[in-house]
C-alpha cells in the first residue's frame, strides 16, 4: 500500500458538462448526482475549467458553463502520489481535482474524500507495513530485526541499531513514505558503537 497514486483512488464515472450547459443544467445535475461540483470539457474532452455548487449562487439559468467556471482548471495525473495531489488540492483550496491524461483528457476525479481514504489508517496498520513490508525492503530482513516500529497518531518512531550508517537514512525515507504517516522520529543508532546517527524528527515533504 506504500506511495499509493491518484490512479488507485480516483472515480472514473465522472458527470461533466460543456462549455453551453446552461447553469439550470447544471445544478439539476449537482442535485441529482449529489455532488459539489465538475468539470467543463470541450469537444475533445479536455478539461477546461471546473464548476462549483458556489459558483451557481445567484446566477441566472441562462448563464453557460462557460460564463460560471473557474479557468484554467487544477488538474493531476493518475501516476501523481496521493500525498502531491493532497498539497495541490490544499494550496488552491479545492474539493476535487479532475484527472487528465498526457493529452488533458478527462479520465476521473479525484475528490478530498477519496484521498482521505488513503490517509485515514489506524496506527496498528501503518506499523505492521512499516515493519512488515518497508523496513525488510530498505534494509534487508536481517537488519529489520534490530528496529522497533511504533506509531502513535501517525507518528512513526524508530529505535534500536543497524549495522550500516547507510541504513538509518534508508529506514527512515523508507518510513515516510508509507501512506497515512506524518512524521517520522529518528531515534535509530548505527553500528556497535553507542550512537553515530543524531535522533530527530523528520516531516513529510
Amino acid at each position: 500500500m506504500t506511495a499509493r497514486t491518484v490512479g488507485e483512488v480516483m472515480t472514473g464515472e465522472v458527470v461533466g458538462a460543456r462549455r453551453e450547459t446552461s447553469a439550470g443544467e447544471l445544478a439539476r445535475l449537482l442535485d441529482r448526482h449529489h455532488i459539489g461540483g465538475l468539470p467543463v470539457l470541450d469537444h475533445d474532452d479536455k478539461v477546461v475549467g471546473v464548476v462549483a455548487r458556489a459558483d451557481l449562487t445567484g446566477r441566472q439559468a441562462r448563464c453557460a458553463a462557460a460564463e460560471l467556471m473557474s479557468t484554467p482548471a487544477v488538474t493531476v495525473h493518475p501516476e501523481q502520489r496521493v500525498a502531491a495531489a493532497a498539497r495541490v488540492m490544499e494550496r488552491h483550496r479545492v474539493d476535487r481535482l479532475p484527472v487528465v491524461d498526457e493529452e488533458d483528457r478527462l479520465i476521473g476525479i479525484a475528490t478530498r474524500r477519496d484521498l482521505l481514504r488513503v490517509f485515514l489508517r489506524t496506527d496498528d496498520d501503518i506499523r505492521r507495513e512499516v515493519t512488515d513490508d518497508v523496513l525488510p525492503r530498505a534494509v534487508s530482513p536481517a537488519g529489520a530485526g534490530g528496529v522497533t516500529v511504533s506509531v502513535r497518531d501517525g507518528v512513526v518512531t524508530l529505535s534500536g541499531r543497524l549495522d550500516e550508517r547507510d541504513a538509518v537514512p534508508l529506514a527512515v525515507q523508507s518510513a515516510w513514505r508509507v501512506d497515512g504517516v506524518v512524521g517520522v522520529v529518528n531515534d535509530l543508532t548505527a553500528g556497535s558503537g553507542t550512537g553515530v546517527v543524531t535522533p530527530g524528527r523528520h516531516r513529510v515533504p
